[in-house]
């Protein structure tokens, strides 16, 4: 039973390169943001158990006791049980949501409820268990995305930077700290209909689509590359291919049809202020990384962040490389943070 608050926090992440050529069995490099999601768990004595996410606009509770009389031998009994489609009807009806919801708010509600239950059930759990964290986060995951590939979680828990292909995930030693704007075109897309869509070309041009895969493939290796030559001693030499390998990565991926209007203009605003842009993710709006050099000087980041913030983007400067899932103190947290978790 916990006792006291508990802080924790996890970054989020972002994909350096390998969009979409993963799928075809080729190499994706995602690597964890120094942009982070706090969690506060704190005791109470009223006999519920609350969930609270603002960012989404959820606050739900439930009573422990009803909780408790719940039949959840569906659930079963290994840590990090394997998700199935009675699973999330069943959480459905404990959640009282009807059997098409799909917004990602009621989604979130099933996620918590599911993990909730689940390692309440469990005896062996800890937070210093990061390989049992990692299997509940991914089971989490499924609730909300169906068919993961797993790469979310894992860097989030692990933090650094991993490198991905046909399931395996490896971590990259001592990743560089490179500084990245990250920004959100906040045009909605569908992923797997952009996956769907890549599949489509490549079954109809064959000898032009499967080459760019090949090619995002090498990209990726480059890129694994150069990271680990600056692990021991970045250059200026080493920004300049970085930069090449940005190009060339989003080029590929125009062509194979994942670009939208929105990032070409993104990737249009920060050429104009001499950086390097290029679509994270599936593409087709969503979010896109911008490489910022350490010799840029702080008004031409400024600058760029404005011209971006102009086109109605959201923008944020972070940093690659960061922590994974880490406890916290109340006293080692920024006042920024302590703030927003005051005001819930």
């Amino acid at each position: 039973m916990l006792s006291e608050v508990l802080l924790v926090s996890a970054p989020g992440k972002v994909i350096l390169h390998g969009e979409h050529a993963v799928v075809h069995g080729k190499v994706a490099l995602a690597v964890a943001l120094n942009l982070r999601t706090f969690l506060r768990l704190q005791p109470h004595s009223n006999g519920k158990v609350g969930l609270n996410l603002p960012n989404i606009g959820v606050r739900r509770a439930w009573d422990v006791a009803s909780l408790q009389l719940l039949d959840t031998s569906f659930l079963g009994h290994s840590d990090g049980a394997a998700l199935t489609a009675e699973h999330v009807e069943k959480l459905k009806e404990v959640a009282g949501f009807p059997e098409d919801c799909v917004d990602p708010e009621r989604l979130a509600v099933l996620a918590f409820l599911y993990l909730y239950l689940s390692i309440c059930r469990s005896q062996r759990w800890t937070e210093e268990n990061l390989e049992l964290i990692n299997k509940w986060a991914f089971q989490g995951e499924r609730v909300i995305h169906g068919n993961p590939s797993g790469v979310d979680n894992a860097v989030s828990t692990w933090g650094g930077a991993l490198r991905y292909q046909q399931g395996k995930i490896s971590s990259l030693k001592r990743p560089p700290a490179l500084k990245i704007l990250l920004i959100n075109t906040k045009v909605p897309r569908s992923t797997k209909a952009l996956v769907a869509n890549v599949r489509s070309r490549l079954l109809k041009f064959p000898e032009i689509v499967a080459p760019l895969l090949t090619s995002i493939d090498a990209i990726s290796l480059e890129c694994e590359r150069v990271l680990g030559e600056m692990a021991a001693a970045p250059t200026p030499e080493h920004y300049l291919v970085l930069e090449e390998l940005i190009d060339m990565n989003q080029h590929h991926l125009n062509a194979l049809g994942v670009g939208h209007t929105s990032l070409d203009r993104l990737c249009q605003v920060t050429t104009a202020h001499g950086l390097h842009s290029k679509l994270t993710g599936a593409g087709g709006g969503g979010c896109g990384i911008t490489l910022l050099r350490p010799d840029l000087e702080r008004p031409e980041v400024e600058a760029t962040k404005r011209a971006l913030s102009g086109c109605g983007f959201d923008c944020w400067e972070t940093s690659i490389g960061a922590p994974g899932v880490s406890v916290h103190t109340a006293t080692s947290l920024d006042a920024s943070v302590q703030q927003g978790l005051d005001s819930l």
